[in-house]
């Protein structure tokens, strides 16, 4: 499946751009769930009152998957809820969010350190054509911003190593005070600081966030439904779900980025 378009565009001029990470730019954290959701699990079968480990798994896999592309800390506010409702004492969920990490980091360190050592290409661990469209819409003065659920200082790393951040006029993730950073603050921000009107901003990403977010201030949605573990094809239930959440046109990546650009008329 190539570029799709789910409903009629009402394009005036695209000015500004901007980019989920994880998963729409970045390959270094694929396979971040099958890190999160075991620990979750086990950590909801040490509770009181608990469920198998099957229907535990079942549960939360559904919340993980509904709370991607926020940031990380709200899936550990809802872990420390769900140990609560079984009799258990949680943690503060910054306690939990550490934990993650940590583990995420073993997963992950391999990665960054190739990249920054250079033993791998860099595109190897992107969205095929991540790099081509970010060097377009640099050529066709559109800025663009950076804005992921993780957090800030990871996305800055990751980031560099990738070779991305000249490409960024701004790049924004994740805080420990939650409420002092959301997707929904950065695109207000870009909007109000430009003046921007509907049809001129446009948002890339694989989560429904970005995509809500950038319908609610009248822009363009750009659902990137990558399959991430084959870096090929598309991922049937990004799909599903970021056409629920409003996207304009759904891409499994950005191998056609000149189709897309011309689409969104630039």
């Amino acid at each position: 499946m190539s570029i799709e378009t789910i409903s009629p565009l009402k394009i005036s001029h695209i000015r500004f751009a901007l980019f989920d990470f994880d998963g729409t730019i970045s390959l270094i954290r694929e396979g971040w769930q099958g890190v999160m959701i075991p620990v979750m699990v086990q950590l909801l079968l040490r509770a009181p009152r608990h469920e198998s480990e099957a229907e535990l798994t079942t549960l939360v896999s559904d919340f993980v998957e509904r709370l991607t592309g926020k940031q990380t800390i709200y899936q550990m506010i809802r872990l420390s809820e769900e140990i609560s409702k079984r009799g258990g004492s949680p943690e503060d969920p910054l306690v939990y969010k550490k934990m993650y990490l940590d583990l995420l980091w073993e997963r992950i360190r391999g990665r960054v350190a190739a990249l920054k050592e250079k033993s791998v290409v860099a595109e190897t661990m992107m969205v095929p054509g991540a790099l081509d469209i970010l060097r377009a819409l640099q050529q066709r003065n559109i800025p663009c911003y950076l804005a992921s659920g993780t957090d800030e200082p990871y996305v800055l790393d990751e980031a560099a190593a990738l070779g991305v951040r000249p490409y960024f006029a701004g790049i924004y993730g994740a805080q420990d005070n939650y409420k002092q950073f959301s997707k929904r603050m950065v695109i207000e921000r870009i909007i109000a600081e430009h003046t921007l009107q509907s049809g001129e901003f446009v948002a890339f990403g694989d989560g429904y966030v970005e995509i809500e977010e950038a319908k609610a201030v009248g822009g363009l949605a750009v659902g990137v439904a990558s399959n991430e573990a084959t870096r090929s094809g598309i991922d049937a239930w990004k799909r599903k779900r970021l056409i629920a959440a409003g996207a304009d046109i759904i891409a499994p990546d950005f191998r056609d980025y000149q189709a897309l650009l011309k689409t969104l008329g630039l």
